[in-house]
């Protein structure tokens, strides 16, 4: 399977090709978590267009930056080598070309000269507002592009025309660079790899899922080894990052309430609010709560990785590099295999909770977990119809049966929701199972128009059929 050079990213492709044909100025700010393919994405956009400018900063001087900036747009507009060295003067020169300027990296510029963004609004108020120039601002440091410019306390606050917050791909296109076709092999290499495109271009399309986790994780010399890491030290600038791999190993083990995770790491519970804050503003962590609930007014919470990988790795990597370097090649199947069914549950999870709109087909209002006291929900999603569509779902090698669905329906009627209108609920049931289901399930689901089943090969084919 050869792998494609560039998949998807439609709607932001759709956004920033529209705004560069658009009469008027435009300056928009591209942010997100390193390894998203951000550079990609914008040299795509502008990869058959004359009048435009690709510039990724560098960790340097002002004034090489900007004498490196010249070098580089001075190729497709030549006036620029005549023009003062200064970045006002530059940009106000590009905005009388109507030119499309990307500036990668802006964190860089920001970091060796902090009144930037007080030069580019100046320059923008005074001169480029009135011009058809497109300016595109892209950064992975999210703490700066939130804090310098996209805050209140930003120069730059209110200028932007628009944003883009650009995720990791969902399954739908990631399964591209997969290196198995088989819908069960696309969910097991979405919960490790998941759709950050930096981490599926590594990826040996002729290999197995197993191969590659030994070849390109597990390995000492394999390229994502080391990559969790070297993320949390160099990119997101955490300079003593012990108590934070305590916490993010304790979540990947699933320890996933606050008290589990400060009494895992050894964290006074009141201390561990600021590791989970910094660890989600960095997209690390993600915080679930109860699917019905005010976000504003429930203290119930329940923390995940949102990366795979990170998952993946500090479950099996993290504190085991020297068992994983004594079992060499025999390391997958004697660290990994053994638990990696167990590890792949609430993976299985999330690819249900997506899936969800295109398998029972309605508007929803939320989509997410559920639980109280001794019940839990996978799935459950408040429809605009009225409807509570909830699921459960079994990663395991064992088929479900009608006595699955008959604890499902107990545990909906614990949910308290009632919908907008008024009135009671109706339901709807799905089971979610990685093996099928007993032949007294599936008569059941026949004969009721409220039960669904979905096998790996329903929700894959699903999502790949909107490609």
């Amino acid at each position: 399977m050869v792998q494609p050079q560039f998949v998807d990213r439609r709607d932001e492709l759709d956004l920033l090709r529209s705004r560069f044909e658009r009469e008027e100025a435009d300056l928009i700010v591209i942010y997100g978590r390193r390894r998203l393919g951000k550079s990609a994405l914008v040299r795509e956009a502008i990869s058959d267009r004359d009048g435009a400018v690709y510039w990724q900063a560098t960790e340097e001087t002002p004034e090489v930056q900007l004498a490196n900036f010249v070098d580089i747009a001075s190729e497709t507009f030549p006036l620029l080598g005549d023009i003062q060295r200064d970045w006002e003067a530059l940009l106000r020169t590009l905005g009388r070309e109507d030119a499309v300027v990307v500036l990668d990296e802006f964190p860089y510029l920001i970091e060796s000269d902090d009144a930037l963004p007080s030069k580019v609004q100046r320059v923008w108020d005074l001169h480029l507002a009135d011009t058809e120039m497109t300016l595109v601002l892209v950064g992975s440091s999210i703490s700066i592009m939130e804090e310098k410019v996209l805050g209140g306390g930003s120069p730059l606050y209110g200028r932007r025309t628009a944003t883009i917050d650009l995720p990791p791909l969902d399954i739908r296109d990631a399964r591209a660079f997969y290196p198995s076709d088989d819908p069960d092999g696309t969910v097991q290499s979405w919960g490790v790899f998941g759709g950050t495109p930096y981490y599926l271009r590594a990826l040996t399309a002729e290999a197995s899922l197993a191969e590659n986790i030994q070849t390109h994780v597990l390995s000492e010399h394999g390229i994502l080894h080391n990559e969790p890491e070297f993320l949390l030290r160099t990119e997101f600038g955490i300079r003593e990052p012990q108590t934070y791999y305590t916490v993010l190993r304790a979540i990947a083990t699933g320890r996933r309430a606050a008290n589990e995770i400060a009494d895992f790491a050894g964290v006074d519970s009141n201390a561990l609010g600021s590791y989970l804050s910094k660890l989600r503003r960095l997209r690390l962590v993600e915080r679930d709560i109860p699917v019905t609930a005010n976000p504003n007014a429930t203290r119930k919470s329940r923390y995940r990785l949102k990366e795979p990988l990170f998952r993946f790795w500090f479950r099996y990597v993290y504190g085991q590099e020297g068992k994983i370097a004594q079992l060499g090649e025999e390391a997958y199947e004697e660290l990994v295999a053994p638990s990696f069914t167990e590890y792949m549950g609430p993976m299985f999870e999330l690819v249900c909770q997506n899936a969800l709109p295109d398998l029972v087909s309605k508007t929803y209002r939320g989509i997410g977990y559920w639980w109280h006291r001794d019940h839990e929900l996978d799935v459950v999603g408040l429809a605009s119809d009225d409807t509570l569509v909830v699921g459960e779902c079994k990663y395991t090698t064992r088929e479900m049966h009608e006595g699955d669905l008959a604890d499902l329906e107990r545990s909906a009627r614990q949910v308290d929701w009632t919908p907008p209108e008024g009135g009671e609920p109706d339901y709807h049931y799905c089971c979610f199972c990685r093996s099928g289901f007993s032949d007294g399930l599936c008569q059941t689901a026949a004969d009721r128009d409220d039960v669904s089943l979905f096998v790996p090969e329903d929700i894959v084919g699903e999502i790949n059929n909107r490609l």
